[in-house]
């Protein structure tokens, strides 16, 4: 007898997905609070540089807040992603690959929860 593919993951199955996910939006969002907090904090810095030393601060201060204005980018965006997972799984189409319409493997899913591809169908693009 053949077993036939398996074409949705169960609801213990799901219910792993959720806590795997869950756990990263809640690191996203203190990476987030600390972030907001760190930039608040050198806007307040209120120190009173003189000479050339100050230029060099505030480019450096400047250069710092983008990278950190980047950072906080993409953890908002990946804060999407995993909240849109969240919906793929409420509404019975989350570990199916949206090119392939085949089941995600499991150890895919755990490394990247919030993909909607199997690894060779993100290859192909």
């Amino acid at each position: 007898m053949v077993q036939e593919e398996k074409k949705r993951y169960s609801e213990e199955e799901l219910q792993e997905f959720v806590v795997i996910i869950e756990e990263k939006l809640q690191n996203n969002a203190r990476e987030l609070a600390y972030i907001k907090e760190t930039l608040s904090r050198k806007n307040d810095s209120g120190t009173d540089n003189t000479g050339a030393s100050t230029k060099l601060m505030e480019d450096v201060d400047t250069s710092e807040r983008e990278q950190m204005s980047q950072a906080a980018v993409r953890i908002q965006k990946h804060t999407q992603q995993l909240q849109n997972a969240l919906i793929r799984i409420k509404n019975g189409t989350y570990g199916v690959c949206i090119d392939t319409g085949k089941l995600i493997p499991k150890e895919r899913l755990k490394a990247v929860p919030h993909t909607q591809q199997t690894i060779e169908a993100k290859l192909r693009r």
